[in-house]
């Protein structure tokens, strides 16, 4: 069956990864989950998002997303990382270590550049990808300098 939605449907989610409830994906084209992933409770998961392993065979090698995360489309998380709860993690950007809850993560490799001031903030709800008064209110940005 797994192949049948990997061929239709350009989705490779492998079926021993662990999905929480309330996953959306959206425009799901492209997406890849592999084997030792967990995404937890009300993700929002973009087109074209890898959650892809470390290359080591055996061993827990995948990512670990938590709740309430928002993956931006073209995002890639590689190895047996950790992205804490509520977390944001922009379009393009490339996450090789773990990502404290609640931050704000762009680049490649990935910089974290702000993090959510209200610890109940679920960016996978908001889907606020662009910035607006109201999400720069929630949103506590660090300086740029160097980068």
């Amino acid at each position: 069956m797994q192949s049948q939605v990997s061929q239709h449907f350009q989705i490779d989610i492998h079926p021993n990864a662990t999905l929480g409830s309330g996953i959306m994906l959206d425009h799901g084209t492209g997406i890849v989950i592999g084997e030792t992933a967990h995404v937890g409770h009300n993700c929002s998961i973009l087109h074209h998002v890898t959650l892809g392993g470390s290359g080591k065979k055996g061993v827990d090698r995948h990512p670990k997303i938590g709740s309430g995360v928002l993956l931006g489309a073209g995002s890639s998380v590689l190895g047996n990382i950790k992205i804490g709860d509520g977390c944001q993690v922009g379009a393009g950007t490339l996450v090789i270590e773990d990502l404290p809850e609640r931050s704000v993560a762009v680049g490649v490799p990935a910089n974290i550049i702000g993090k959510f001031v209200d610890v109940t903030a679920q960016p996978s709800i908001g889907m606020n990808q662009l910035g607006s008064k109201e999400a720069d209110e929630d949103i506590e940005l660090f300086s740029m300098d160097g980068i």
